[in-house]
């Protein structure tokens, strides 16, 4: 404990005296050091008096993870308020419950009109590759500015198409230009956040992007009932609108490089952080820019701990996520004639799952690291946080089977039971959306954002393929039969890979073999 006693010795010769308020936090910090796994100790030892000043100022404590640097234009250094989310997913399920109206106005059946939501699917999951490096090298603001700019006119062209070929293509665009938010989030949460707090906020980046699902077409079933199912594209435009004008008045820059003395010490920048968060538009990052960059995330399928989560997660989205949300405007609407608003309305099951889930993939799963890290007073292995990932899994099985085996029993008349499963494979979903993707990150927290787009590439490449195949699983085996064939995937595909995770994880990390 030397190192704790230097840093209470340092701390208190080099505090002014008089300053009252900072003796107290000096206090504070003096307790707090204690308390500090050695790794860190010998960290903060390495600061000047003044950046442990200012550390102490800005957080109260110096027990952080990362050490941020003596910078206002640092992100870990940022209050509460300049945070800011976009989500994908919610435009891309807009139009979700008005698969029947699609049907009467472009002519197509049910089932194609349920492939732009597909089409989206698939952009949504390859269109991060390219944007990717340009967020690195140029920040991740002036990408998402672009990108709300002209999702605006992709829906304009969505609301204007006359024909279902004019709407898939402007559907695909407006996926093309909204997917910098679903992929960079994990880059953005990593940038901004200690890791003792990352579930918690990876977790809400994820149930942003796991509720816009169901949120979208929830709340867009009442304006294709109410109004027309094309005044959904003229909201979305609205709504990009809006997003514009706040991320551009209150959404800062998160790429930040860190410059760090030879001993590894953040540097502090001597320029206005203002200046940097708000009106800097030139290149960030002067790395060369090649194409190597632009697939260099699909070479974390070489790397277990990243690909591993990856199949993990994408399993139980396919199978607990979309199948039931592909299916219930199909289903419910042959099965029990339900409208276009009354099928919109079935989707709060799917948000009152989610919100559920994050509170135990997100704050439970950052409550049971830290407990481990003050047990034993060092960092706790990334894999101990899967243990949290079975509960997810096992709700994903109970869900699903009781959404499919209770639409098979239902007569002709509504009940909520099928429901009631989607929500509890929804909770499932979003335990082990947090804690596969915390722990990718935790892994590989300096490529974050490559993590991020690749685990979407995954989630979404899989998601694409799944409303193909479910109408003629169900159609071949019935609803029972379907219900056999997606526990056997979810345990093949979800639980054994995850037990293998968890017990050749670190021997993988450690060996480098990823």
């Amino acid at each position: 404990m030397n190192s704790d006693k230097s840093i209470s010795q340092h701390l208190e010769r080099d505090q002014p005296a008089g300053c009252d308020g900072d003796l107290e936090a000096t206090a504070k910090s003096e307790a707090n050091s204690n308390m500090l796994p050695n790794h860190r100790s010998d960290a903060i030892n390495g600061l000047s008096p003044e950046h442990r000043e200012y550390l102490l100022r800005v957080h109260g404590t110096l027990d952080l993870d990362p050490i941020p640097a003596m910078d206002d234009a640092d992100p870990y250094n940022w209050p509460m308020w300049k945070l800011s989310c976009n989500d994908g997913n919610f435009h891309s399920r807009s139009h979700q419950s008005a698969f029947f109206e699609i049907h009467l106005d472009l002519g197509v059946s049910i089932q194609r009109a349920s492939y732009l939501t597909s089409l989206v699917i698939a952009v949504l999951g390859g269109a991060p590759l390219f944007w990717k490096p340009l967020a690195d090298r140029y920040g991740r603001r002036p990408i998402f500015l672009l990108s709300l700019v002209c999702s605006l006119v992709g829906n304009v062209g969505c609301a204007k198409s006359p024909s279902y070929a004019t709407m898939a293509l402007c559907r695909a665009i407006t996926a093309w230009f909204i997917s910098p938010a679903a992929a960079i989030g994990s880059a953005v949460v990593a940038e901004t956040f200690f890791k003792k707090q990352r579930a918690r906020y990876i977790g809400v980046w994820t149930i942003m992007v796991t509720i816009g699902v169901p949120v979208a077409p929830f709340i867009m079933g009442f304006v294709a009932y109410r109004v027309n199912y094309r005044w959904i594209y003229w909201i979305l435009c609205m709504v990009n609108g809006v997003q514009f004008v706040l991320y551009a008045l209150f959404g800062p820059e998160t790429r930040y490089i860190r410059r760090t003395d030879e001993n590894g010490i953040p540097m502090n920048t001597p320029s206005s952080a203002s200046k940097r968060e708000y009106f800097s538009f030139g290149r960030i990052d002067s790395t060369p820019l090649t194409i190597w960059d632009f697939i260099r995330p699909l070479a974390l399928a070489g790397r277990v701990c990243v690909m591993v989560p990856a199949a993990v997660y994408s399993m139980v989205f396919l199978l607990a996520g979309v199948l039931p949300t592909i299916e219930v405007p199909q289903i419910f609407v042959e099965k029990f004639g339900l409208n276009t608003q009354q099928i919109g309305l079935q989707n709060l099951s799917f948000i009152i799952g989610a919100i559920i889930g994050e509170q135990i993939g997100g704050l439970l799963s950052d409550k049971w690291m830290l407990r481990r890290e003050r047990r034993d007073m060092k960092g706790p292995e990334p894999e101990y946080r899967l243990w949290l990932s079975y509960i997810g899994h096992l709700l994903c099985i109970c869900g699903v089977v009781v959404f499919l085996v209770q639409i098979g029993r239902a007569s002709d008349k509504w009940n909520v039971t099928p429901l009631i499963g989607a929500a509890i494979g929804y909770a499932g979903v979003q335990i082990v959306t947090t804690v596969m993707i915390t722990y990718a990150v935790d892994c590989y927290r300096e490529e974050a954002a490559s993590v991020g787009v690749f685990i979407t590439f995954v989630r979404q490449t899989w998601g694409f393929i799944g409303p193909f195949w479910f109408p003629p699983m169900i159609e071949n085996v019935g609803l029972y039969g379907s219900a056999g064939i997606v526990t056997a995937l979810i345990v093949v595909g979800s639980i054994i890979p995850s037990v293998f995770l968890q017990w050749k994880g670190r021997s993988f990390r450690h060996a480098k073999l990823t």
